[in-house]
């Protein structure tokens, strides 16, 4: 059965949890999509992850490249699923794609300062739920760790 899990933005910049998240996706071996709903977004992203540590980087491509299937990480705003991920990160308000019960897991990261945001994640809480999804929703605390409450 397929989790979504939400994350409730409001201590911490996506940019700063993301590659966090993603760094753990693919320590458990999962291939992973990010979807945002706008190519700005994509190339920030793509820049961001190749140097948001001085010691690390994360590998990925995104879906303007030839090769976006062999990628462990794939940046796009298209709902498909070239590389085979397990897990989709929905970023910026994209949509739950279609295919939403092939995964194991879609992460929906919402920004809770966003009123709009905060209300369509609430929207789609119910939607999740009422279609049978397994849900969780995770929110920082005030020490920056995260705490599921739902």
């Amino acid at each position: 059965m397929t989790e979504l899990l939400f994350y409730h933005l409001e201590r911490r910049p996506l940019e700063s949890v993301l590659p966090q998240l993603l760094e753990k996706s693919l320590a458990r071996g999962w291939r992973v999509v990010v979807q945002s709903s706008s190519e700005e977004r994509v190339e920030a992203l793509d820049a961001h992850l190749w140097t948001y540590r001085d010691d690390s980087f994360l590998p990925h491509g995104t879906f303007r490249e030839s090769r976006d299937a062999d990628q462990p990480i794939l940046l796009t705003v298209q709902d498909d699923n070239p590389n085979g991920a397990t897990v989709r990160f929905l970023i910026d308000r994209a949509p739950v794609p279609a295919d939403a019960p092939a995964y194991e897991r879609i992460v929906v990261l919402f920004d809770g300062e966003d009123e709009e945001a905060l209300a369509e994640a609430r929207d789609l809480w119910r939607a999740a739920k009422a279609q049978g999804f397994a849900t969780t929703y995770w929110q920082c605390d005030a020490r920056g760790r995260w705490q599921q409450r739902g």
